[in-house]
């Protein structure tokens, strides 16, 4: 979908994130990884990219998909659950579908969980048959409901879910769970997990003009760079050519190691990405298979 004639293309990125939550900080800190820098506004509300032309725009999680939408912002760090529920909504109300997931960012990770009373002998979802559910996603919910055959009542609440069994507002809630803490609070135990949820990258369906494509595929290459060595190492060593076969299974999340050979004799020197844990057990076992000279790295950027 092209932007009216009488629009002006604009030839910076625009991004909108939570300007506070959960998401918020780590969303910067991802960003920053990338290599933006920004100069804040008085009001804290906008950030001018001084490193690049991509700016961030920080509002509540819940205007993000709407932003997108309308064309306000480029692309938005959001929760599945945020971006799924509007997107719903919008299909709901046979409005068509202009925003997607771009990418998955690993961080804020929740579920959207069907709970109900510790009382209840759960046998399956047809004991909701009748019932009231509370919740604060009716699209995701009704879909969910209307795909297992079951017909319930969504009761819409905007906050303290938890609480509607024990004020006889429902029978049982759909609401995110993180740790689990606030149900088993309120006597709920979780019984359905409908989503898993965390921050992703959205952008729109469509694509963007020739000048803001090239930013937006910017940013994707440094952002997958960033995300694939978030939890990465850089493990160096030497060892002789003919312990390999017993060096290399101790190293099976690594890369194919670059291998270069000694000056004296058969000595290799191994420079291996590992992208799990490289902990003090892990540097022994090595050690025992014959590896010296163990040093571990931090990486501070990659691009593919």
């Amino acid at each position: 979908m092209s932007p009216p004639a009488n629009t002006p293309v604009r030839d910076r990125l625009r991004i909108a994130i939570q300007k506070s939550g959960r998401l918020a900080e780590p969303a910067r800190a991802l960003l920053a990884s990338c290599g933006l820098s920004w100069r804040e506004s008085r009001d804290r509300l906008f950030c001018y990219g001084e490193s690049l032309p991509i700016d961030l725009l920080l509002v509540r999680d819940d205007d993000i998909p709407g932003l997108i939408a309308d064309g306000v912002c480029d692309l938005g760090i959001v929760g599945r659950n945020v971006l799924l529920e509007q997107d719903g909504g919008r299909s709901g109300n046979g409005r068509p579908s202009v925003y997607r997931e771009w990418r998955a960012l690993g961080f804020g990770g929740c579920r959207l969980a069907l709970a109900v009373p510790d009382s209840w002998d759960w046998q399956g979802p047809e004991q909701l048959a009748g019932k009231r559910i509370a919740t604060s996603y009716p699209a995701l919910l009704s879909r969910w409901l209307e795909e297992q055959g079951i017909a319930a009542d969504v009761v819409l609440l905007s906050g303290s879910v938890e609480i509607a069994p024990r004020l006889g507002q429902a029978e049982a809630i759909c609401d995110l769970v993180s740790s689990g803490a606030t149900l088993t609070a309120n006597q709920l135990k979780p019984v359905m997990t409908l989503l898993e949820s965390e921050a992703v990258l959205a952008g729109p369906s469509t694509e963007f003009d020739p000048v803001r494509g090239e930013l937006a595929d910017l940013l994707l290459r440094r952002l997958d760079g960033a995300l694939r060595i978030r939890h990465s190492k850089l493990l160096m060593f030497q060892a002789p050519r003919s312990l390999l076969p017993s060096l290399l299974p101790l190293l099976p999340d690594a890369e194919a190691p670059t291998v270069m050979r000694l000056d004296d004799g058969d000595d290799l020197a191994l420079q291996a990405l590992c992208h799990g844990a490289v902990t003090w057990q892990r540097l022994e076992e090595l050690k025992r298979a014959g590896a010296r000279g163990l040093m571990v790295l931090p990486v501070e950027g990659m691009l593919a």
